[in-house]
């Protein structure tokens, strides 16, 4: 979302209100301790998570959830990797990456499961088709994926990545566009970037990755320390997180309400715009996998020369039981 990425301030986010939303009881034992380390701070895309922990789904299952936003985004999968926390909501290429990388991660669950990152212009300006970026001027605010991403994209329609101006603009991404100091942005999210232009009176269009000839992917993912994968709580967090979903589908304005009650700060019209348009995103059945799916977009990173080797998969993707 531009992904907005300053830097925030790391905050435990509240404690499970039991016996709310679905009439679930509290339990008459301790509910096990379990800490969830976000990606970013909490929006839209956590809805699933919200929603578990607001509606009782994880209390239910005996569970005591901590939600933590990270002081750095990129920290979660490391500190997971390193025992500070139980579970780090994470993405799927950068998961490639770091078992390439030796970290013992292991995805076990899907939040968002389509791709959010496009290549984003004005709706009303002067490119209408990806091939009108020859010879202008692109901006991003992470190397490396993402110059991947544009590579396959303009490639696929005859354009060469050296043929276009790669601009940093750090993570001012819509207002680097809507001010003209780029004719593109690679990396905004279609949920946000487009309606935080809309809002703004610049509407944008959205090419997306998917589309383009990139594999598709998961953006969020769910991942634990590889010696986890047995523990208990993991099966029952996915339970929890399977009926939570089912309920944010059924009832998606008692599910808005919920998340605006414990986020009051997050009620305006670009989160609830964003709610909207990450609803059917959400994976209905967070602990299925592709493993197909999950071995393409790793040959994919290979042949784009963002990873070395491609581990097996069964070493990094599992399915809790």
């Amino acid at each position: 979302m531009s992904r907005l990425k300053s830097m925030i301030a790391a905050a435990t986010i509240g404690t499970i209100a039991l016996g709310t939303g679905m009439g679930i009881s509290s339990p008459a034992f301790a509910a096990d301790k379990l800490t969830i380390l976000l990606d970013w701070f909490v929006n839209p895309d956590h809805a699933p998570l919200i929603v578990a922990k607001e509606k009782g789904f994880f209390a239910k299952h005996d569970l005591d959830v901590d939600l933590i936003e990270p002081a750095d985004p990129s920290a979660p999968p490391r500190l997971v990797a390193a025992g500070q926390g139980d579970v780090a909501v994470n993405y799927q290429p950068q998961l490639h990456v770091q078992a390439a990388a030796g970290l013992p991660l292991t995805r076990i669950g899907t939040l968002v499961a389509t791709p959010l990152n496009s290549l984003i212009v004005l709706k009303d300006g002067p490119i209408k088709e990806i091939a009108d970026l020859k010879g202008k001027k692109i901006g991003y605010s992470l190397a490396g994926f993402e110059d991947a991403l544009l590579d396959t994209m303009l490639g696929n329609h005859g354009v060469s990545i050296d043929d276009v101006e790669l601009v940093n603009v750090n993570f001012s991404l819509s207002p680097s566009l809507y001010s003209g100091q780029v004719d593109a942005i690679i990396g905004g999210y279609r949920n946000f970037e487009l309606n935080q232009m809309e809002i703004e009176g610049k509407p944008g269009k959205a090419f997306y990755v998917e589309e383009e000839g990139v594999p598709p992917y998961d953006e969020l993912i769910l991942t634990i320390r590889n010696d986890a994968v047995n523990d208990p709580r993991m099966a029952r967090m996915m339970d929890a997180l399977e009926e939570a979903v089912q309920y944010l589908v059924n009832h998606p304005d008692d599910s808005w309400n919920a998340f605006i009650a414990a986020y009051p700060n997050l009620d305006d019209e670009l989160n609830k715009k964003a709610w909207a348009d990450t609803l059917p995103r959400f994976a209905l059945r967070p602990a299925a996998v592709d493993k197909k799916r999950y071995a393409r977009f790793a040959d994919y990173l290979k042949e784009q020369g963002i990873i070395e080797t491609t581990p097996p998969l069964d070493s990094y993707v599992a399915v809790i039981e």
